[in-house]
This record gives structure tokens, sequence and C-alpha cells, in this order.
């Protein structure tokens, strides 16, 4: 398969024919069969973008999880915003969750599968997750599934090599800036390879398989049933996907070799737990499901440092001009200068919402620092300065918008302290909106999480104007 850039429709009119009929009557019931609550890991908020009425949590106790796995819900999220640390606090992280998720099980009964979810772009900390996961979960796998699909963001694998979609054009993901990223670079787009590059060659090319489009469009899932019962500890299978019915077959495969006892460990995108959870689609929220909220003014708060972000941000301020304040990251860097340059943005921030205006923060779009470590903690010293403007609000606004996914997990985590939030569904196709929960700052208040690399040129003008006119 090509490592060049290719056009889209030319290479989905090359792959074999989508069979008709639909499947997810058959996962349902398979769904019933294996009784595992589903248990989603996520690194960082955008992970619910295919989701609604499902519980986010950002506390992991055991008494905690314990509720998760008792409700009657079909998932449940815990959001670890691991892809905003280094690699040793993200393995502690998850090793905490591992061994609590393990003692909320024999304490309540239940069983429960891992997704742990990640970027639809490669980014995050693989496989040093899942093998602090697999260590401590205390379970027998018999391999790790890797299906980073993610549809509503033009995220498809095919071939094994994974693209992203820029209008008609795939480009394969390793030719993005997503795959320049300082902390979680790489340099191949076929997964059999960044696999074995991520680890370092400790997995070997012969414990790497697929699922391929070919075999997914067959429709024989007991072969394909058959396939996935012959992997074995240490293995890993990529799953090919370019639509929906791709991901739905490997689902129903997957299912099936569960319900005769196999357990997969899954790292995966975001569109994989909607259909392992088997949580149908729903309508795009429309400007009526945001109206009677409580609060003056919208807060726009934008950190994500990709090129996506800042386009779309550059549009909504040309096309929109709403009151805008830069946070500069060089002052927020230097100690001396950093809390009257805060107080300054938050107390003009504070003076729009009380008019009940639309406001804008970002920060300067120039990051420092090339290293890894450098470039998580000049991210983390930036978003902690985009807390503290939040956290300076005296009255809650009627929504917030966080831009970029570690921006917006320390919005909701710190500036807002939910600890458990429901999610609404989606405002735009991969822009998930929660509501916050009554233990937070800010009761019942809409926060939408966009993440940093969806959406076009206006989407972050279009998300306003279907909030703003809520208020209409």
């Amino acid at each position: 398969m090509s490592e060049r850039p290719v056009d889209r429709q030319t290479l989905l009119d090359g792959l074999p024919p989508v069979p008709s009929g639909a499947l997810a009557e058959a996962i349902g019931a398979l769904i019933r069969r294996v009784d595992r609550k589903v248990i989603v890991l996520d690194d960082d908020p955008t992970g619910t973008q295919t989701v609604h009425d499902i519980p986010v949590v950002t506390r992991f106790s055991v008494a905690h999880l314990a509720r998760e796995l008792q409700n009657a819900t079909p998932a449940s999220y815990v959001l670890t915003n691991s892809r905003s640390f280094g690699r040793d606090e993200a393995v502690a992280l998850n090793r905490e969750i591992a061994r609590n998720l393990r003692a909320a099980s024999a304490q309540t009964g239940r069983d429960f599968v891992v997704i742990s979810r990640s970027d639809s772009t490669l980014r995050g900390h693989f496989p040093a997750e899942l093998e602090t996961l697999q260590e401590e979960l205390g379970q027998s796998f018999d391999g790790w599934i890797l299906c980073p699909f993610f549809e509503e963001g033009g995220r498809l694998t095919i071939g094994d090599v994974h693209y992203v979609a820029e209008g008609e054009q795939l480009i394969p993901a390793a030719q993005t800036p997503f795959a320049a990223d300082a902390a979680f670079g790489y340099t191949d787009s076929h997964l059999h390879h960044w696999v074995g590059q991520k680890s370092d060659g400790r997995i070997a090319p012969e414990q790497i398989t697929s699922l391929s489009i070919e075999e997914l469009r067959s429709d024989d899932w007991a072969l394909l049933a058959e396939k996935l019962s012959g992997l074995s500890a240490g293995s890993v299978c990529v799953v090919n996907a370019a639509c929906q019915h791709d991901l739905s077959s490997a689902v129903l495969a997957l299912l099936e070799a569960e319900a005769s006892g196999k357990r997969f460990l899954y790292r995966t995108a975001a569109s994989f737990v909607a259909t392992r959870a088997g949580i149908g689609p729903r309508p795009l929220l429309a400007g009526s499901d945001f109206a009677g909220r409580h609060g003056r003014g919208i807060l726009v708060v934008v950190g994500s440092h990709v090129p996506k972000t800042t386009e779309q941000l550059r549009h909504l301020l040309e096309a929109r001009r709403p009151p805008a304040y830069e946070l500069r990251v060089p002052m927020l860097l230097d100690d001396a200068a950093r809390p009257g340059h805060i107080a300054e943005v938050a107390a003009r921030v504070a003076d729009h919402l009380a008019e009940d205006a639309t406001v804008v923060v970002y920060t300067s779009r120039e990051l420092a620092g090339g290293a890894a470590a450098a470039s998580l903690a000049i991210g983390r010293q930036v978003s902690q300065s985009l807390v503290a403007v939040v956290g300076s609000l005296s009255q809650p606004p009627r929504a917030i918008v966080a831009k970029g996914g570690i921006t917006a997990s320390d919005v909701a985590t710190e500036a807002c302290r939910v600890e458990r939030a429901t999610v609404m569904g989606q405002m735009l196709p991969g822009v998930p909106v929660w509501q916050c929960g009554p233990e937070s700052r800010f009761p019942e208040m809409p926060l939408v999480v966009f993440p940093g690399n969806v959406g076009g040129t206006d989407a972050l003008a279009a998300a306003l104007d279907r909030l703003s006119a809520a208020a209409d």
C-alpha cells in the first residue's frame, strides 16, 4: 500500500464492495451474551466523541469504579488525561487504575473489558500503557487489538497503512503534522512497522497480524473469529477499516471470540468504543438542546497548537470578531510575569461574560521546546494558565468551549472541578458535549470538548453559532 498521499475516492473504489445489511442486532446479541462492562480509559476527553448518555468520571478510587461497574450504562469512561504526562507518570496512573478496577470487580462480581482509548493520529503512550494494564489487571490476555479507525475525523486504515483525510486526499499518518509531535512522534504509517518502532523492536513482526478489509467484507465471521481465536499472549492484531461496516464486522468477530472465552486488551480510537458497547448513532445536538441554561456569556478557551486549531481560531477571529485575548507563552513561562498577565486577561474575560458576550482566550501559537519532556512540561504550564483564567470566574458562563484535549481535560477537572459528567452527544461530527455534574463548580453547564485535530476551517465558528442560537 502506498506511503504517499493518494486520492481518497480512487483508493476506496479499489476495495471490495461493502455488503448490504446492518450488523447492530447481531452485535447487540453478542454483547448481552459476553456480558462484560466496557470500561474506557481515555487519555484525553475527546474520546467521548462517538457516544451519548454515557458517564465520564475523573476519580478512580475502588468505590468510584465499583459504582461504574454496577451502573446500567453499557460503558463508562475514566478520564486519565495521560497524554499530557511523561511516560513514567502515565504508567503509574494506569497501574493505579488497573489495580483499583481489579479490586472493584472482585467487590462487585462484575466482569469488564478495558479499552485504552487514544489518539486516532497515533499519539500517546503506546505500548507502555497496554503493558502496564496487562501486568496489573490480573487477566490472561490473548493479544492486543489495535484499531485507530475514526471515520468522523477521516482516519482510515487500509492495507495496514493508517491515513488522515485532508479534503479529497488521504495522507499517510506519518506525513502529517501529528507525526512530528515532540513527545509522540513517529516515522512510519504502516501499523506493523509503527508497532515495531514504538516498542523499540520488542514486538517482533511475526507477533503482528491483521484483519484485512477483504476479510471483513467477506462477512465470514466464523472464519474471522477463528483467526482471532488463534491469537496468543504477546500478539498484536491490526484492524483495517474504511467504513462503519468494516468496524462492525471486526467487532462482531471479536465478540464471537470473546464469547468463546478469549480476552483481548484494546487500544483504539473513539469509533471502536461506540460499536463495541452497542451505542447507536444519534443526531447532532441542536441549538434547542442548549436552551434555558443558566449563566451569562460563552467562554472559548483555545490551548491546542496543532495547525488545524490555529486555522480554525484565525477563521473565528476574522469572521466573527469576538473580543479575544492572547495568553503569551513567553510570559506564562516567566515566573515573575505570569501572575499579572493571567490576572489582566481574567479580569477582561469576566467583564465580557457579565455582559453576556462571547469571549475568546487563546495561547500564542508558538510553543517552545523540542525534547519530549520539555514539550510536555511547557504544555502543562500553558494549560495551567488557561485553568487559572477559567478558575477565577465567580459566575458561571452559559457554556464553555475548550479547544484541545489536554485543555479540555484540565478545564473540566481543575477549573470546573468535574468528578462525573454525562456525555450529551455531539455538537459537530467528532465534537462531544459534556453536561457538568451536580458536584462541579458550574452544575449542568455544557462543556464542549473540542478536539484540536477535528473539523474544517469554520468548525469553531459553527460551534459558536449553534451555542449562540440557543440564547436567541
